[in-house]
């Protein structure tokens, strides 16, 4: 509900108004500057789009099997799946960002070799058609070399090594720090000739790296396994290269991984087949001798119902057997330490989850390789992997050890079944019953043979196949100008133009450390500020003397009615002495007012407020005498124009000197006086303390309506604190964005102890528009001619707001 009012409030919209007015204005004062800034900023962007090389997007699609988003997409023969991991596309973007697929394009295109031609300010990249190439015999001791080749004919070039030019022939062995190399020209030589080539020769790995963070892969459909390639190059083939080399690289890697596994998975079935073999022979063997030794020609059909029924359930039994060993050979695989890739066979196992745990270890022992290529063993990039793979493991015991009870379980129960069988055809022929038994051997053997023989023969077809992971859909094909785009140079230069000033007047108010309002005076001093003074714009300081129409004189003027108001005060609050005149108010009549202007450092305008604070109350009909008591750095003379080496105050208090012979007349200015230093003392300090100052000072009392001294910066010596003693009223000069704030500090101090009486501040060289702060005038109020300006100062107001 507040809120709502105090937005609402005309009041409180015109205050936030005028705070933005203020804040906007303090940054327009500096136009001149935001004005430069965009005049380099635009013409740094011109030169930009004349000489910046385009860079363009090059792209590629690819389509890969996904076997999370095409389940349906089966082999005809499931178990040719065996020799590989399921793949998705997320994990294919990996492999094609890898570094081991990019090392190998760079590698093969020499892409860590770059040759340039500089045309002017613009450099042109000779990549597609190059005079000549670079081939590196043998590796030196630096990393990355540069050479600056000069073609000079047809059959020799020069080189500049340690400043000194070496001419060497083409195809001709060649020395430097980057190692050995040798020049094989090409058929564009001859467009060369004269050229100074330069040849950037860089670390592969770091190349490498660099186009694993250019090359852009991801899915450009969710429901679709479609991966798009993107990259930006300043050579457009460069980068067609780069992106078919990388997927006939993904394929090549793709294929050969699919045919080392299966590989694998044939050597474990032709051992099996080479074991099996000696088995079935040795049990047909065994038949044939013993029909030869019984003399059997026949079975009955009780027997040959018999072995029909134990076949049936000795080949349950055997398959429990193949799926026991397979277990074991899983199991033996899983707990040895060896960091084999090669994957157990799971023929026969129809457990997914099993099944899917084996295919994930392997698929974590090839990354496991993968990395071992490149990096050591003891990197921390082992440690996520080596957990995982340890996981895995864990899991497949668990599982095999489920998986094995249960066959044993069913084992135990064809046995028994075997076992009721046997015992209830006792009858049998002890001659026949053995017969059975031998042909059940051989028909188990057999079978398993003829099994895996085609088991064989399907992984063997899979192991010459040429089918690819990564179907292109488009080639690499060259987009749209990607960079510089003028729209954003120009924006870019506009931001840069505006938001650089912008910043440096931030940055340099932010940390100034000077008073630029009067709110820094008033929150940190309980002291009232008498008057404002604007920045005195004119190269003469005495405004108020020859300048009668200007805004500053009559900031001056507003000066001394206040000063008469406060003197009155001070009257007021003076107790008379007896026997002295009182007027109609029952107050004394007093002598002349003395006024004492300071500061706290030099150049923050003492002189100039009084000098032309004298000089207002001379015109206001008040006979008023100017002292220059800044017996060190004297001014007020120069200001008026009067002889500096006339006797002054330094030669009246050491008694060289009377009051009339030190005072002089100001020259257009009837009523004010001035005293000047006359010689500077060697030390003013004791000069001052001398008794003769309260006579001086009490004696110009009488003589005068107003005595304004200048004295000498209060931080900086004590004469002020000394002459402040025969002051009514001290004035204390701060300049606004010169006086530091710590001057402050000091103030606060002064006025504690009371070393100053009735101490009031003047508010000096107040910039509105500047520092946000003072009153909005302007001279052509009080005088309609002060519009015009000086070509000089013109130039002096110009530069002072950069």
């Amino acid at each position: 509900m507040n809120t709502r009012q105090a937005s609402n409030n005309p009041k409180a919209n015109k205050h936030q108004f005028s705070d933005m007015k203020t804040v906007l204005g303090k940054y327009f004062y500096h136009w001149p500057l935001f004005l430069l800034c965009l005049a380099l900023a635009f013409a740094g962007a011109y030169l930009y789009l004349q000489n910046a090389n385009p860079s363009y997007e090059v792209s590629a699609t690819i389509l890969v099997k996904d076997e999370k988003k095409s389940p349906q997409d089966k082999a005809a023969l499931p178990e040719l799946e065996q020799s590989s991991s399921p793949k998705n596309a997320e994990s294919e973007i990996e492999i094609l960002r890898s570094k081991k697929l990019v090392s190998k394009v760079v590698n093969d295109l020499q892409l860590w070799t770059t040759y340039k031609l500089k045309k002017g300010l613009k450099t042109e990249d000779l990549y597609e058609d190059p005079p000549f190439k670079l081939v590196l015999l043998k590796k030196g001791r630096v990393s990355n070399a540069e050479l600056d080749v000069t073609i000079k004919d047809a059959k020799h070039f020069e080189v500049e090594e340690d400043e000194k030019k070496r001419s060497i022939a083409f195809n001709e062995s060649f020395k430097n720090s980057g190692g050995t190399w040798v020049l094989k020209p090409t058929a564009s030589l001859d467009q060369y000739v004269g050229s100074v080539v330069t040849v950037n020769v860089n670390d592969p790995e770091v190349v490498s790296n660099d186009y694993i963070k250019a090359l852009d892969a991801h899915l450009l459909d969710k429901l679709a396994p479609t991966i798009g390639l993107f990259i930006t190059d300043e050579v457009p083939q460069r980068g067609l290269d780069f992106l078919n080399s990388l997927i006939t690289a993904y394929n090549d890697a793709a294929s050969d991984e699919q045919k080392r596994t299966t590989k694998s998975t044939i050597d474990f079935i032709d051992r099996r087949l080479a074991s099996l073999t000696g088995e079935l022979s040795s049990a047909e063997k065994q038949v044939e001798g013993y029909r030869s030794s019984q003399g059997l020609t026949d079975i009955n059909s009780q027997a040959k119902a018999y072995l029909e029924n134990v076949q049936a359930n000795d080949s349950k039994l055997n398959e429990v057997n193949v799926q026991l060993n397979v277990i074991d050979g899983i199991e033996r695989y899983v707990n040895s330490s060896s960091n084999s890739v090669s994957a157990p066979a799971t023929i026969g196992i129809s457990d997914p989850t099993l099944n899917g745990q084996v295919e994930k270890l392997t698929e974590l022992q090839l990354k496991k390789s993968a990395l071992l290529a490149t990096t050591p063993e003891n990197n921390p990039l082992f440690e996520p992997i080596n957990k995982q793979i340890a996981l895995t493991k864990t899991a497949i015991r668990e599982t095999v050890s489920g998986i094995k009870a249960s066959l044993l379980n069913s084992k135990r129960e064809l046995l028994a079944v075997s076992n009721k069988t046997e015992s209830s055809i006792k009858d049998i022929p002890v001659q026949e019953r053995q017969f059975v038994g031998m042909k059940r051997q051989q028909s188990i053997k057999e079978n398993l043979y003829v099994y895996l023989l085609q088991k064989r023969e399907e992984l063997a077809l899979s192991y010459a196949s040429t089918f690819v992971d990564a179907r292109i859909v488009d080639k690499a094909n060259i987009g749209d100008k990607k960079w510089p785009k003028p729209p954003l140079v120009m924006a870019l230069a506009l931001l840069i133009g505006l938001g650089l000033p912008f910043l440096i007047i931030y940055f340099r108010q932010a940390f100034n450390g000077r008073i630029t309002g009067r709110r820094d005076i008033e929150t940190n001093l309980n002291v009232p500020i008498i008057a404002e003074l604007s920045y005195n714009d004119l190269d003469n300081e005495a405004i108020v003397v020859n300048t009668k129409h200007h805004l500053v004189g009559e900031q001056f003027r507003t000066l001394r009615t206040n000063l008469n108001y406060l003197h009155q005060n001070v009257e007021a609050r003076t107790a008379v002495p007896a026997g002295e005149h009182y007027d109609d108010r029952g107050y004394g009549q007093p002598k002349g007012r003395v006024t004492m202007l300071t500061s706290s450092v030099s150049k923050e305008g003492k002189s100039f407020v009084s000098t032309n604070l004298a000089a207002s109350l001379a015109a206001s009909g008040r006979k008023t005498v100017l002292l220059e008591m800044d017996l060190r750095k004297p001014k007020v003379t120069r200001i008026y124009d009067l002889p500096s080496n006339h006797p002054g105050i330094s030669e009246y208090l050491n008694g060289n000197a009377s009051l009339q012979s030190i005072i002089q007349a100001t020259p257009n200015n009837p009523g004010l006086d001035v005293v000047g230093v006359g010689q500077i003392p060697l030390d003013p300090s004791e000069l001052l303390e001398k008794g003769s100052l309260s006579t001086f000072i009490n004696e110009l009392r009488n003589n005068y309506d107003d005595v304004v001294i200048d004295t000498a910066p209060l931080h900086l010596v004590t004469d002020a604190m000394i002459i402040a003693k025969q002051a009514d009223v001290c004035l204390y000069v701060i300049r606004q964005g010169y006086t530091s704030r710590d001057e402050l500090n000091f103030l606060g101090n002064v006025v504690e102890n009371e070393y100053l009486p009735n101490l009031n501040i003047v508010f000096n060289g107040i910039k509105k528009n500047k520092y946000g702060y003072g009153y909005n005038y302007d001279n052509s109020y009080y005088n309609p001619q002060s519009r015009g300006t000086s070509f000089k100062r013109f130039w002096k107001g110009l530069l002072s707001r950069f």
